[in-house]
């Protein structure tokens, strides 16, 4: 800003410089024109005179102080320059410092990052392992369903055909048979004296098997599930009331035999559901199967049947096991009569030989009183010598017991 001013002034003096010689240099015309002399040229030399020597010095002064100004500026930038650099110098000072601070931190949270991605690597090898435990177990499951999937297939092909279907109820109704009783309490396919051949006949107290029959027709149940339309369910529900019928009656006729098997029989159905839908919808079939003395089971109920089988049977041989116990408690008795009898005789004896024993103790005590007395004999006198009685101790004889 001083600089400006600076060189301000010095065009402003200039220009007034300029202007003076201009003015001058008109004068002089004029008065070179004018032959008479001019006292105010004289006048306006003399002012240009001082002017000029106003214009020097104020030069000379401007110089000065152009001088100083360059001085005070120099000064200002080296002092500038200074405290720029030393500025800087701190500026750089704090830069290095906060970069090393900086650096500090960032190697404290690359540490810690390093820590986080190992504690993460870690713990994602864990969850790593565990989905593949885990996608291990499902691919066993989805193996299980692949197989079960297989095994229903299978299953429907067996209830489809009916040999096959007739030899998983008499499967499923041979488990449940021999599960529950011993091997030598029924029998598969026995003969009976019609010729009929049973699926199994249970022995029972009385001699007389219970019968049961594991062929039930299941394709009108079938048929009467898969029915979409009302004339079909019913076409459907007549052919289930004319099969079970039918059944039962072959059953009656064949394995109902007056004293050789038991007044009733047992037609297993291998199906729960199929059990439950007879009795929802078919409750008068199963009433006249009643009247019939054909009793329908499911696997529940046969496993029921054939635990109060088991009981009766359990029951039987606990009234043959009693009726042993008492024909031997019988004989004990007669044993203890006998016993006592004897006990009797002994203590007859034993009271005999009592007797016996206490008449010796006085014979011994007798004995001893005279001996007692021979000794105090004095041998100087002339007396007879006490005779000495012996006493017979009685004799019994035992009796043979």
């Amino acid at each position: 800003m001083n600089e400006s001013l600076a060189l301000a002034l010095i065009v402003v003096i200039l220009l007034l410089a300029l202007a003076g010689a201009a003015v001058l240099a008109m004068l002089l015309v004029r008065a070179r024109k004018s032959p008479e002399p001019n006292t105010e040229l004289a006048e306006l030399i003399r002012l240009n005179a001082e002017s000029s020597a106003r214009l020097q010095a104020m030069s000379d002064m401007m110089s000065n102080r152009q001088g100083a100004l360059e001085r005070a500026v120099n000064d200002r930038l080296d002092s500038v320059t200074h405290h720029l650099g030393q500025s800087m110098q701190n500026t750089t000072k704090n830069t290095v410092e906060h970069l090393h601070k900086l650096n500090e931190r960032l190697d404290a949270v690359t540490h810690r990052l390093g820590q986080s991605m190992q504690t993460t690597t870690q713990h994602t090898v864990e969850h790593l392992h565990r989905l593949n435990e885990r996608l291990a177990v499902i691919d066993t499951a989805q193996k299980n369903l692949t197989d079960l999937a297989s095994q229903v297939t299978t299953l429907q092909s067996v209830l489809t055909n009916k040999q096959q279907r007739g030899a998983f109820g008499q499967g499923r109704m041979e488990i449940i048979v021999q599960d529950g009783l011993a091997k030598d309490c029924y029998e598969f396919q026995c003969t009976l004296s019609n010729n009929s051949r049973p699926d199994c006949a249970i022995s029972m107290p009385d001699k007389r098997p219970l019968i049961i029959d594991a062929k039930f027709p299941l394709e009108a149940v079938t048929a009467f599930r898969e029915a979409k339309t009302e004339e079909e369910r019913k076409h459907a529900a007549a052919r289930v009331r004319q099969d079970i019928a039918k059944h039962v009656g072959d059953i009656a006729q064949k394995y109902l035999i007056p004293g050789e098997t038991q007044e009733m029989a047992l037609m297993f159905v291998p199906s729960e559901s199929v059990y439950a839908d007879l009795h929802d919808g078919f409750d008068d079939v199963v009433q006249k199967a009643y009247r019939a003395k054909i009793v329908i089971v499911s696997p529940s109920l046969l496993m029921l049947a054939i635990h109060v089988v088991q009981q009766i049977q359990k029951d039987a041989r606990m009234r043959e096991a009693a009726d042993q116990i008492h024909a031997e408690v019988g004989h004990l008795m007669g044993d203890v009569r006998r016993l006592r009898e004897r006990v009797v005789k002994l203590q007859s004896h034993f009271g005999q030989a009592n007797d016996d024993v206490k008449q010796i103790l006085i014979s011994a005590e007798k004995i001893e009183k005279r001996g007692a007395r021979i000794e105090e004999v004095e041998f100087g006198r002339d007396e007879p010598a006490p005779t000495a009685q012996v006493i017979p101790a009685p004799m019994r004889k035992l009796e043979a017991g």
